[in-house]
């Protein structure tokens, strides 16, 4: 069976918007003035947008949902290698980041 139409309305609580507002801050540091990511830097922007006007309800475009449950998966790959290299303070420190990263991950943006 096929998925019908899928609602792209959030309501984030106060920790999420914080921790997706800082997410969306260090990917626009990292793209900002590469002509290649013009179409992520775009939908970040205007995520950050969204996330920062205090809105309860956070309408979300196809391509914003898309771009950040796909930074996300990334992010938390990244912070699981880590986790594996890395000593006991690094290791603490990328184990809270990462719990965070997928709590919000598996409640708003799984499929």
């Amino acid at each position: 069976m096929k998925k019908g139409f899928r609602n792209y309305n959030f309501e984030f609580d106060k920790n999420e918007r914080k921790m997706i507002s800082a997410f969306c801050k260090q990917v626009l540091k990292q793209v900002s003035g590469n002509n290649e990511y013009f179409r992520t830097e775009r939908a970040f922007n205007s995520l950050l947008d969204k996330i920062d006007s205090g809105e309860e309800t956070v309408k979300l475009t196809k391509e914003e949902f898309l771009n950040i449950s796909e930074h996300l998966k990334s992010n938390m790959r990244f912070y699981q290698d880590q986790i594996k290299k890395a000593w006991f303070f690094k290791r603490w420190m990328y184990k809270s980041m990462l719990t965070q990263y997928s709590a919000i991950y598996d409640k708003h943006f799984k499929e």
